[in-house]
């Protein structure tokens, strides 16, 4: 009998614990530094881990639509969230307002002064023959919020010939970073994720419509294991980490 409980406590103790599950998250570009962070916390807490796709709202809205695995989707504007739910891809009860984000202008010079957007041409004059970097301004929310800004503030007519577009606002702040463009609009966030650039100026809230990062659980895609980091991201240990990256918390 001893041996036979020695060795029952011997498979006991050689039985790896259960795993925990993976949780797809499809999430806007500018949430990487932040959102990484958190899914670490995440697995550390529950034992699941997250796979994480990061790219513009508008790329990562349209394979969800075509059936992409996701089981939550993290957008950068309420439109494409909006897109989603039109079309019966959200699971009810789920979206919520998390975050905010600020939109600053950014020089990849480390001793570039103020730039005020209040003055006529300042823009055009500091931009030179240069690019500004920007997210797609048709798609990607940074650049549909950059757009707006530049239109609000009177400059777009006398850049919107250097911009260069990129597919995300990430793709735009390495262009910045790396000297390929001297200025760009991003997220106050990404200036934070990225040391090669300096912050000019912050664009007045009232110049573009409010930036708001909703989040969701997929249709279909309802497991405990996404609605456990569903709770994390509104947890106060995810707030002081978004809040730490730049992000406004708007969860409840």
């Amino acid at each position: 009998m001893r041996h036979i409980l020695r060795l029952l406590t011997a498979i006991v103790l050689l039985t790896p614990p259960a795993l925990g599950e993976t949780v797809n998250v499809f999430a806007a570009a500018s949430l990487k530094t932040a959102l990484d962070e958190v899914a670490q916390s995440f697995a550390q807490t529950t034992g699941h881990r997250v796979a994480a796709s990061y790219a513009g709202s508008s790329g990562l809205a349209r394979q969800i639509l075509h059936g992409a695995p996701a089981d939550l989707f993290l957008s950068a504007n309420p439109a494409w969230m909006d897109e989603l739910e039109t079309r019966g891809r959200l699971a009810p009860d789920t979206r919520t307002d998390l975050l905010g984000n600020r939109l600053v202008l950014i020089a990849h010079d480390p001793e570039a002064g103020p730039l005020d957007l209040d003055a006529p041409g300042a823009l055009a004059m500091r931009l030179g023959r240069g690019h500004l970097a920007m997210g797609l301004v048709e798609a990607v929310p940074a650049g549909i919020y950059g757009k707006a800004a530049l239109e609000t503030l009177g400059h777009w007519n006398a850049v919107s010939g250097q911009i260069a577009q990129s597919d995300n606002v990430r793709a735009a702040l390495a262009l910045v970073a790396t000297g390929a463009a001297p200025l760009g609009v991003v997220y106050a966030s990404d200036a934070i994720a990225e040391p090669r650039v300096r912050v000019v100026a912050t664009f007045p809230e009232e110049s573009h419509p409010p930036i708001i990062y909703p989040v969701a659980v997929i249709a279909g895609r309802d497991g405990a294991a996404t609605r456990d980091l569903l709770d994390h991201l509104r947890t106060p240990e995810a707030r002081a980490i978004f809040e730490a990256q730049g992000f406004l918390w708007r969860g409840e």
